[in-house]
């Protein structure tokens, strides 16, 4: 029988305390938006009593529309000199008007008697109180049994104690929580199995682990095995120290390989492009090594698996790509075989076979380059111009008549420090422009972009997203060959563009001409509707 699961997601919370990661309120709203759209049951968005932000972002949030989610307050426990109702933290929590709160209490003796200073029993008040508190104020409680693994193994009596505490005050959910990141997967295991076995009918058990061992999505999905049917984690796994469990992973593992059902079902094929909004919306990079919603989840390199992947995928993907919307990726290199290079050019020339001469062109003229430094499996907008100039399916926009640069001396008052002039042709035309720019690479970009602009207006579209610059040999030091990698936008696509040179202006220079003349090539195709 298929299990339902609730997810529980803290980004916004557990999250946000990972290095680097800063959300304003709006930021908030629009992931919150993001998770609604997904299907994530609770979406736990912050501590209301903690700052100015969260208390702002509860308010805003009363009058958001959701279809799918519960908005989560999280606080902690009372004081221990006080009582519930002189507590600042908790009329906060109440003050978010949720449906639902997490409160978080110890678990493990040593934390009530070493950090808080409080007896056993007092510990169990606290935890007991403040459930009941919130409980009869209407508000459905989720306790977070906060080191429950580190308590169970020290003193697991007590720790079912702390558990027992919350139930006796209204909880209706207890989340082992695997606080510090170091339980093996059997000690995760055994925790579950005693939570359940004693308190599995009168609450639901949840979990939430954090990824100290590399084991916070291996210990969720061992934790359900055990009985746990609530889930807690961040969608992207990122948060303090090494992060938390990865909500992306763990749903697709649930809901695709062990009969459970975590978000509704049409839902998983928007999880990749949900991921990407999340990402963006963070100002994070989505790690591209991440189990089915990264970049390269379904990529094949190897020329033996690239042919064995287009004569059947199942030879070696685990799913459909599709089912998590994601898409397989074939990556040019020197390393590939015929039949990758054979599908690549037929996107621009079905009548390409096997035995055509431009496939041993192409392939000769891949592996001369990567020997050269070039890498294409990183560059896809290089690797198309490269296959369109060898098929005949090329036209260049412009010539280059000389280009230029040089560093001067600060102006201060702009904060520009390079200056860049060059001469460019275009169907007989010629135009000299300029351009100053925070670095040599900038000012060519701007310089370009002006003198191209009046025969091209829609290069004002072009954004560079990243630049990435990568020394090929060290030995040479300063005389060594340099790759440059650009990642360009126009709104809608996305596209990488490669540059190989001793001088680290020119290898930019071929990486931003080769961008430029990417999109431009498009922009013709999407007019006409055929390939040029």
């Amino acid at each position: 029988m298929e299990r339902n699961i609730e997810i529980l997601d803290s980004t916004l919370r557990d999250g946000s305390q990972g290095e680097g990661i800063s959300y304003s309120v709006q930021d908030k709203i629009h992931i919150v938006q993001a998770l609604d759209d997904l299907g994530i049951k609770y979406i736990e968005a912050g501590n209301p009593g903690s700052n100015p932000k969260d208390m702002e972002f509860f308010q805003r949030a009363k009058n958001l529309k959701l279809k799918n989610s519960q908005i989560v307050a999280f606080g902690s426990t009372r004081r221990k000199d006080s009582s519930c109702a002189e507590d600042v933290n908790l009329q906060s929590l109440l003050s978010a008007e949720t449906e639902t709160v997490v409160i978080f209490g110890k678990t493990w003796d040593f934390q009530a008697t070493e950090i808080l200073h409080a007896s056993l029993e007092e510990n169990l008040e606290m935890i007991r109180d403040t459930c009941s508190y919130l409980n009869q104020r209407g508000r459905n409680v989720i306790f977070d049994a906060e080191h429950f693994f580190t308590g169970f193994k020290a003193n697991k009596d007590y720790a079912l104690k702390a558990l027992g505490a919350a139930i006796q005050g209204g909880a209706s959910v207890l989340s082992l929580c695997e606080t510090k990141g170091g339980a093996m997967i059997e000690e995760c295991r055994e925790g579950v199995r005693a939570a359940v076995e004693k308190f599995g009918a009168g609450a639901v058990i949840g979990i939430h682990t954090h990824n100290d061992s590399g084991l916070a999505v291996a210990n969720s999905l061992v934790a359900v095995e055990a009985g746990a049917t609530h889930v807690q984690g961040v969608l992207l796994g990122f948060g303090e120290r090494t992060g938390n469990a990865n909500l992306s992973t763990i749903i697709s593992n649930l809901q695709l390989k062990m009969n459970c059902k975590c978000i509704p079902e049409e839902n998983i094929k928007q999880l990749t492009p949900i991921c990407k909004r999340v990402a963006e919306i963070t100002n994070i990079t989505l790690d591209p090594g991440l189990p089915y919603v990264g970049q390269n989840a379904f990529a094949h390199k190897a020329g033996m698996h690239i042919d064995a992947v287009l004569k059947n995928p199942f030879a070696y993907e685990h799913i459909e790509p599709e089912s998590v919307g994601n898409s397989r990726v074939f990556l040019m290199s020197e390393v590939a075989g015929r039949s990758m290079v054979i599908e690549k050019i037929r996107k621009f020339d079905p009548s390409i076979t096997k035995s055509s001469p431009v496939v041993s062109e192409i392939m000769a003229k891949v592996k001369e380059l990567e020997h050269q430094g070039y890498q294409f499996e990183g560059a896809d907008g290089s690797f198309e111009l490269l296959v369109r100039k060898s098929i005949g399916k090329y036209q260049p926009f412009f010539k280059l008549r000389y280009y230029k640069t040089s560093d001067e001396s600060p102006l201060i008052e702009k904060g520009l420090y390079s200056f860049a002039q060059l001469k460019i042709e275009v169907d007989g035309h010629e135009e000299i422009a300029a351009g100053e720019g925070n670095g040599p690479v900038n000012a060519l970009d701007f310089a370009l972009r002006t003198a191209l602009k009046s025969f091209y207006p829609s290069v004002e579209d072009i954004h560079l997203t990243d630049y990435k610059v990568r020394v090929l040999d060290g030995k040479s030091a300063t005389a060594a060959s340099v790759r440059v990698l650009i990642e360009s936008t126009d709104g809608t696509d996305i596209w990488t563009t490669i540059g190989v040179s001793c001088d680290v202006i020119e290898a930019s220079w071929l990486a931003l001409v080769d961008s430029f003349e990417y999109k431009l090539i498009k922009d013709i195709e999407k007019k006409y509707h055929k390939f040029i």
